[in-house]
């Protein structure tokens, strides 16, 4: 097998655009390939199916940060995600993971994403109602982005009047233009956001709310509770789960639609097939899943060293033939459907109900909202945004207006 390192050149916008011809050649040429990333990290890809499977769930495979040999990874990353390196459900392992997802669990229940349908559902038309009579609209700035920084939003207990500066900020710390963020500017937003978070944390303590983040600060168990930093953290890997994921689910679906006419009518004519759809949305570009080698692992027959950062893209993996015939076309019929796109193991996304429902209301509602819905550009004018976190950066379209 070669392992000369690949470039992922996410520099070069014909492959920011469209990756999957490059990592169709790479799942071809073997199950696991070296490869230059983000910022000139060097990480090793998984690129099949039943290999991610494997690694998402292997003790040997740590999701903490500090287990990775390349001093320049926790280098690179924003301020906001070193500061809670420690404390984030996210970056940690066994038991201290177990602690916090058990925690955070009590919080963030069924029940709680269930009572959430009609809030999400009035949101969404609010946005509709907004642009519906113009007959055109950028639905990722007028749409996708807004939806789910209202619904954390409102999920945290923020009060409305603030939205405003915490949509910003979030903006600034999060959400990927076509070009990879401005260090400065993040950790300017983080700063600000940290310390909005710490005042808004006192006051929930002194005056507990019907909301999660006043349910994270009571939840216990065996009289353990959350401290500060891990609240911290929670909020903002919140933010990161429930907002930017959630913003490329509805923007990249809708952009899947409207690339397929096919599709699009066999949605409209079937409103029933939409949560197959949701899933194959996110079977068909979903993120990448970062993990680092506590010792020499082998995977498919390649050794790959301790200190290692692995990558289980599911963007490839998801795309892997063995698993889903003929991967490369949307297919809102697909029913057998268990993508990689939230994780899986002990770390399968605990937001996923709350992406789920997000993205059903958003997609059904637009598609029965805005008829003769159509892309206002050309395709290839799409701009997206490079790295992991893959989405349109604008989706200007038209539609009869109402």
């Amino acid at each position: 097998m070669n392992q000369q390192p690949v470039l992922l050149p996410y520099a070069d916008p014909a492959f920011v655009a469209d990756p999957f011809p490059l990592y169709r050649r790479l799942r071809e040429d073997g199950p696991v390939r070296r490869a230059v990333i983000a910022g000139g990290l060097d990480a090793w890809l998984v690129t099949r199916y039943e290999d991610g499977l494997a690694a998402l769930s292997d003790p040997r495979l740590s999701s903490d940060v500090r287990d990775a040999s390349d001093p320049r990874l926790i280098a690179q990353l924003p301020e906001f995600e070193r500061a809670s390196m420690t404390s984030s459900m996210l970056r940690s392992d066994p038991p201290d993971h177990t602690r916090l997802r058990r925690l955070v669990s009590k919080a963030f229940t069924a029940r709680r994403v269930a009572g959430m349908r009609p809030r999400i559902q009035e949101i969404t038309d609010q946005l509709l109602d907004a642009v519906a009579p113009a007959g055109r609209a950028d639905l990722v700035a007028d749409f996708a982005l807004p939806l789910p920084v209202t619904v954390i939003g409102e999920l945290l207990g923020v009060p409305a009047d603030d939205r405003h500066d915490f949509q910003r900020w979030t903006d600034d710390m999060l959400v990927r233009g076509a070009r990879l963020p401005d260090p400065a500017v993040v950790d300017e937003a983080w700063r600000r956001m940290h310390a909005y978070v710490t005042k808004h944390l006192e006051s929930k303590r002194a005056r507990p709310g019907d909301d999660l983040l006043s349910a994270l600060i009571s939840a216990h168990d065996d009289e353990q509770r959350l401290n500060h930093d891990e609240l911290i953290a929670m909020t903002f890997l919140l933010l990161v789960a429930g907002y930017v994921t959630t913003v490329n689910l509805i923007g990249g679906g809708i952009a899947a639609l409207l690339a397929h006419p096919d599709q699009l009518t066999l949605l409209r004519d079937h409103p029933e097939l939409l949560p197959d759809a949701i899933e194959e949305f996110l079977r068909y570009d979903g993120p990448g899943i970062a993990r680092f080698a506590r010792e020499d692992v082998e995977i498919a027959g390649v050794t790959i060293p301790r200190g290692a950062t692995v990558l289980v893209a599911s963007a490839i993996a998801d795309r892997d033939p063995t698993r889903f015939p003929d991967p490369d076309r949307l297919d809102i019929t697909r029913s057998d459907n268990g993508h990689l796109a939230f994780g899986h193991g002990i770390h399968y996304c605990l937001g996923a109900p709350l992406a789920r429902l997000e993205g059903r209301i958003a997609i059904g509602t637009v598609l029965r909202r805005l008829p003769d819905l159509a892309l206002a550009v050309p395709p290839a004018e799409l701009r997206w945004r490079p790295g992991g976190l893959r989405g349109p950066v604008r989706l200007p379209v038209t539609f009869t207006a109402i």
